[in-house]
């Protein structure tokens, strides 16, 4: 332990003196490297201080140089700018002299003004002052004029016995006379220039159309008769008990009339499908001779398919006579059955077809879609193949079905505008409706029940009788003329123009007729006395 302990002292001591030997060395190097630096640095600074103090004398010396020469260059631009400014002095002076005279002249000018603006201010004042004076006089002239028109007036007023509101109220109602007889003449002018152009143009198309193309007239009517062999066939046609009659007329929905007609029996039924199934049956029957209610069901239902085969063939024929392609085959059917459909006992089916030839020869007149005319006429009354089962007008019928099966906007437009429940928007839809009341209008083409041509005739009168001056009216040429007694004490010349027109205008939107009604006016005054 105490070698230990000595070797481990012996090694601190080793350290501690290595460690001091180390220190003095270090200090010794650094009183060196400060010693050596003290001394580069005086040497520096005596350096430094010569380099100053050289620097300063040739400072010195440049100073004195630059200061010369610059005293030398002072003394040149002193010279040259006393040159400048004594050149410049003579310039501003020239200018000043020249300014000094422009002002002068400029003065005498404005003093030339001055004087010009005075007289005509002097002048100005005159003419003011005469203006004043003749403002005066023209003042005093009207206040004289006011006093003699007003004088004048009063003696007006006293030699005509109107007072001045009377004097206008009476120069008022002789202008609107005047005026009342001026529109009057215009309008009759206008209206029968518009009318004679009109019915040229309408003749001459209707005219063609209608030459071009002849139509039956005949009326359909609500009965059929079948003959018979002998009238022992009547008893056989009724049956025992009248089962064979009841079971005929329960199948068919035709009321079968047995009278006292010889060797005939009268079919009465307003469906003309039911009264043509009835009379194909029993004629196949009579002619067959076995009648019992079991051959009548099934030679009703032959007939039924006849009937129907009929109606197809009918709608073909329909087509090809008014050369109408592309339609869809229930439309061809539905056309079909206009055959056996009546409209004031004219056969529907040859009213469209006429409709239609009449509608496509105007629009080939016209320059438009013939074909596109002809199909709108054939399919116009397309509603009225249908039965009472469908709710609606005719004509909404028609549109609904011709919609459905995608006919074009141009066809049903035509279709909803021909009896005048839409306004008419094109040119075919007004050849439909014309062609439309051309056929209906044909002689003998349609037949009218005499209580509704009674009740027409009774409205026609009415609306004529119901205006303020009218004495009496006639209705005349069954109902498509209307002759009015006017009193000519309440209604004038030229109001008769205008009631006249009013009175139209009423009919047309009141009542409905076929073709036109002519209303026509009777003005008449008379003056009776007698020479004695």
């Amino acid at each position: 332990m105490e070698v230990w302990l000595a070797v481990t002292l012996c090694a601190a001591a080793f350290v501690v003196g290595a460690a001091i030997f180390g220190f003095v060395m270090y200090k010794m190097g650094i009183e060196h490297r400060k010693k050596t630096a003290e001394a580069q640095i005086e040497s520096a600074e005596k350096e430094a201080s010569r380099i100053v103090s050289e620097a300063n004398e040739k400072a010195q010396a440049t100073k004195k140089t630059a200061l010369v020469e610059a005293k030398d260059e002072i003394f040149k631009l002193k010279e040259n700018n006393e040159k400048e400014i004594q050149k410049l002095k003579s310039e501003t002076e020239r200018e000043l002299k020249e300014r000094r005279a422009e002002v002068t002249r400029s003065e005498r000018r404005l003093q030339q003004k001055e004087e010009n603006l005075d007289k005509k201010n002097d002048k100005i004042e005159r003419l003011e002052e005469q203006l004043q004076n003749k403002n005066k006089k023209a003042e005093e002239k009207l206040a004289e004029a006011e006093s003699i028109k007003k004088s004048q007036m009063d003696i007006l007023e006293k030699i005509s016995g109107f007072t001045l509101d009377q004097a206008k109220e009476h120069l008022l109602s002789m202008l609107d006379s005047e005026l009342s007889h001026e529109k009057a003449v215009k309008i009759t002018a206008y209206e029968q220039r518009l009318k004679d152009e009109c019915d040229e143009k309408a003749r001459q198309y209707i005219s063609l159309a209608i030459s071009r193309l002849a139509a039956d007239t005949v009326s359909e009517v609500a009965v059929s008769v079948v003959p018979l062999p002998n009238d022992e066939m009547k008893g056989r046609i009724i049956g025992r008990e009248g089962r064979n009659i009841r079971a005929l007329e329960q199948l068919t929905g035709v009321d079968l009339i047995i009278d006292d007609t010889p060797e005939a029996i009268t079919l009465s039924c307003h469906d003309h499908v039911r009264r043509e199934i009835a009379r194909i049956a029993l004629e196949k029957l009579i002619q067959d001779g076995r009648i019992h209610p079991t051959r009548i069901e099934e030679t009703v239902e032959k007939a039924r398919r006849e009937v129907e085969l009929k109606i197809k063939q009918e709608g073909e024929r329909a087509v090809m006579e008014t050369n109408v392609n592309g339609l869809h085959h229930e439309l061809v059917r539905l056309i079909g059955r206009l055959y056996y459909r009546t409209s004031y006992r004219q056969n529907v089916l040859n009213h469209s077809i006429e409709v239609a030839h009449l509608a496509g020869i105007m629009a080939s007149e016209l320059g438009v879609d013939a074909t596109l005319a002809r199909r709108a006429g054939l399919l116009h009354d397309i509603g009225k193949a249908l039965n009472h089962e469908i709710e609606g007008s005719h004509v909404q019928i028609g549109v609904d079905v011709c919609r459905k099966y995608k006919e074009s906007p141009e066809v049903i437009h035509a279709i909803e505008a021909h009896h005048g429940d839409v306004e008419i928007h094109s040119v075919i839809a007004a050849l439909v409706q014309a062609a439309d009341a051309i056929s209906a209008a044909r002689p003998a083409a349609r037949s009218e029940n005499y209580e509704n041509y009674i009740k027409r005739l009774q409205k026609l009168e009415e609306i004529c009788s119901s205006y303020n001056g009218v004495e009496k009216s006639f209705a005349i040429q069954a109902g498509r003329e209307v002759r009015i007694m006017i009193k000519p004490e309440q209604v004038d010349d030229d109001k008769m123009i205008v009631l006249a027109r009013e009175i139209s205008q009423r009919i047309e939107n009141e009542m409905e007729y076929p073709g036109q009604i002519k209303v026509h006016l009777i003005r008449e005054s008379r003056a009776i006395d007698y020479a004695k």
